[in-house]
Protein backbone atom coordinates (compact mmCIF):
# COMPACT_ATOMS: atom_id res chain seq x y z
CA UNK A 1 0.00 0.00 0.00
CA UNK A 2 1.35 3.02 -0.75
CA UNK A 3 3.03 5.56 2.12
CA UNK A 4 0.28 8.42 1.32
CA UNK A 5 -2.94 6.41 1.58
CA UNK A 6 -1.67 4.95 4.85
CA UNK A 7 -1.36 8.20 6.08
CA UNK A 8 -4.69 9.44 5.06
CA UNK A 9 -6.25 5.83 6.52
CA UNK A 10 -4.33 6.67 9.83
CA UNK A 11 -5.37 10.22 9.42
CA UNK A 12 -8.66 8.96 9.15
CA UNK A 13 -8.57 7.04 12.34
CA UNK A 14 -7.06 10.03 14.73
CA UNK A 15 -10.28 11.95 13.33
CA UNK A 16 -12.33 9.65 14.57
CA UNK A 17 -10.59 9.45 18.01
CA UNK A 18 -9.92 12.96 18.77
CA UNK A 19 -13.72 13.88 17.75
CA UNK A 20 -14.86 10.99 20.45
CA UNK A 21 -12.06 11.51 23.02
CA UNK A 22 -13.13 15.35 23.13
CA UNK A 23 -16.67 13.97 23.37
CA UNK A 24 -15.48 12.57 26.70
CA UNK A 25 -16.76 8.82 24.99
CA UNK A 26 -13.31 7.37 25.94
CA UNK A 27 -9.78 7.11 24.95
CA UNK A 28 -7.64 8.65 22.05
CA UNK A 29 -8.34 5.17 20.17
CA UNK A 30 -9.52 5.51 16.36
CA UNK A 31 -9.43 2.41 14.35
CA UNK A 32 -10.45 1.81 10.24
CA UNK A 33 -10.46 -1.37 8.11
CA UNK A 34 -10.39 -1.30 4.42
CA UNK A 35 -10.98 -4.33 1.92
CA UNK A 36 -8.20 -5.80 -0.25
CA UNK A 37 -8.97 -3.33 -2.75
CA UNK A 38 -8.70 -0.34 -0.48
CA UNK A 39 -12.00 0.76 0.27
CA UNK A 40 -13.31 1.59 3.85
CA UNK A 41 -15.22 -0.58 5.37
CA UNK A 42 -15.31 0.57 9.04
CA UNK A 43 -14.42 3.45 10.96
CA UNK A 44 -14.70 3.33 14.89
CA UNK A 45 -13.45 5.14 18.06
CA UNK A 46 -13.47 4.16 21.90
CA UNK A 47 -16.49 4.47 23.27
CA UNK A 48 -15.68 2.99 26.45
CA UNK A 49 -16.99 5.72 28.49
CA UNK A 50 -20.24 6.28 26.98
CA UNK A 51 -21.15 3.29 26.41
CA UNK A 52 -19.75 2.21 29.75
CA UNK A 53 -18.77 -1.16 28.36
CA UNK A 54 -15.36 -2.15 28.75
CA UNK A 55 -14.96 -4.06 25.64
CA UNK A 56 -15.94 -0.56 23.18
CA UNK A 57 -12.55 -0.32 22.12
CA UNK A 58 -11.81 1.12 18.65
CA UNK A 59 -10.61 -1.95 16.98
CA UNK A 60 -13.39 -4.08 18.58
CA UNK A 61 -16.07 -1.72 17.22
CA UNK A 62 -14.55 -1.30 13.85
CA UNK A 63 -13.99 -5.32 13.50
CA UNK A 64 -18.07 -5.30 14.97
CA UNK A 65 -19.09 -2.81 12.09
CA UNK A 66 -17.29 -4.69 9.38
CA UNK A 67 -18.29 -7.67 9.86
CA UNK A 68 -22.20 -6.68 9.86
CA UNK A 69 -21.27 -4.72 6.57
CA UNK A 70 -19.25 -7.74 5.08
CA UNK A 71 -21.62 -10.49 6.61
CA UNK A 72 -19.06 -12.66 8.09
CA UNK A 73 -16.74 -13.39 10.51
CA UNK A 74 -14.03 -13.77 8.44
CA UNK A 75 -12.30 -10.78 8.13
CA UNK A 76 -8.80 -12.22 6.18
CA UNK A 77 -8.65 -9.67 3.30
CA UNK A 78 -8.81 -6.59 5.01
CA UNK A 79 -6.50 -4.60 6.60
CA UNK A 80 -6.77 -2.31 9.97
CA UNK A 81 -4.94 0.91 11.21
CA UNK A 82 -5.35 1.94 14.76
CA UNK A 83 -3.89 4.60 16.60
CA UNK A 84 -2.53 2.57 19.35
CA UNK A 85 -0.81 -0.66 19.09
CA UNK A 86 -4.12 -2.79 20.05
CA UNK A 87 -4.62 -4.23 23.76
CA UNK A 88 -4.50 -7.97 24.42
CA UNK A 89 -8.45 -8.36 24.20
CA UNK A 90 -8.34 -6.44 20.69
CA UNK A 91 -5.14 -8.31 19.50
CA UNK A 92 -6.98 -11.35 20.48
CA UNK A 93 -10.06 -10.21 17.91
CA UNK A 94 -7.97 -9.13 15.75
CA UNK A 95 -6.60 -12.44 15.43
CA UNK A 96 -10.00 -14.23 15.76
CA UNK A 97 -11.08 -12.28 12.93
CA UNK A 98 -8.33 -13.50 10.25
CA UNK A 99 -7.20 -9.62 10.02
CA UNK A 100 -3.92 -9.90 8.72
CA UNK A 101 -1.81 -6.34 9.15
CA UNK A 102 -2.29 -3.99 11.51
CA UNK A 103 -0.76 -0.75 10.93
CA UNK A 104 -0.71 1.21 14.46
CA UNK A 105 0.52 4.26 15.89
CA UNK A 106 1.27 4.70 19.29
CA UNK A 107 3.13 1.79 20.94
CA UNK A 108 1.76 0.46 24.34
CA UNK A 109 4.52 1.96 26.41
CA UNK A 110 2.97 5.09 25.67
CA UNK A 111 -0.71 4.08 26.75
CA UNK A 112 0.60 2.57 29.53
CA UNK A 113 2.50 6.02 30.21
CA UNK A 114 -1.19 7.25 30.23
CA UNK A 115 -2.35 4.96 33.24
CA UNK A 116 -4.16 2.22 30.81
CA UNK A 117 -3.28 -1.54 32.02
CA UNK A 118 -2.52 -3.61 28.97
CA UNK A 119 1.08 -3.75 30.64
CA UNK A 120 -1.22 -5.90 33.81
CA UNK A 121 -2.44 -8.11 30.96
CA UNK A 122 0.37 -8.70 29.13
CA UNK A 123 1.96 -9.86 32.71
CA UNK A 124 -1.04 -11.99 33.63
CA UNK A 125 -0.36 -13.84 30.67
CA UNK A 126 3.20 -14.41 31.09
CA UNK A 127 2.76 -15.71 34.21
CA UNK A 128 0.77 -18.50 32.98
CA UNK A 129 -2.36 -16.82 34.44
CA UNK A 130 -1.73 -17.33 38.00
CA UNK A 131 -1.26 -13.43 39.01
CA UNK A 132 -3.77 -13.83 41.58
CA UNK A 133 -3.72 -9.53 41.70
CA UNK A 134 -5.33 -9.36 38.52
CA UNK A 135 -7.92 -12.56 38.16
CA UNK A 136 -8.42 -15.24 39.70
CA UNK A 137 -9.10 -18.33 37.48
CA UNK A 138 -10.82 -21.51 38.92
CA UNK A 139 -11.93 -24.36 37.75
CA UNK A 140 -15.36 -25.90 37.71
CA UNK A 141 -17.65 -28.67 36.39
CA UNK A 142 -14.89 -29.68 33.93
CA UNK A 143 -16.68 -32.80 32.90
CA UNK A 144 -19.76 -31.11 32.20
CA UNK A 145 -17.87 -28.75 29.91
CA UNK A 146 -15.70 -31.10 28.22
CA UNK A 147 -19.24 -33.19 27.63
CA UNK A 148 -20.45 -29.49 25.79
CA UNK A 149 -17.39 -29.35 23.74
CA UNK A 150 -16.97 -33.44 22.29
CA UNK A 151 -20.80 -32.76 21.13
CA UNK A 152 -20.05 -29.80 19.51
CA UNK A 153 -17.05 -32.04 17.74
CA UNK A 154 -19.02 -35.10 16.93
CA UNK A 155 -21.67 -32.78 15.26
CA UNK A 156 -18.67 -31.59 13.06
CA UNK A 157 -19.98 -27.99 13.21
CA UNK A 158 -17.97 -25.31 12.28
CA UNK A 159 -14.65 -23.94 13.37
CA UNK A 160 -13.84 -20.55 13.14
Amino acid sequence: MAKKTNEKLMEMAIKQARKTMNKNYGGPFGAVIINEKGKVIAVSSNTVLKDKDPTAHAEISAIRQATLKLKTHDLSNCVMFSTAFPCPMCLGAIIWSNIKTVYYGCDSKQTNELGFRDDKIYEFLKGDCKNVNVLELSNQDQEKCTALITEYKEKEKQIY
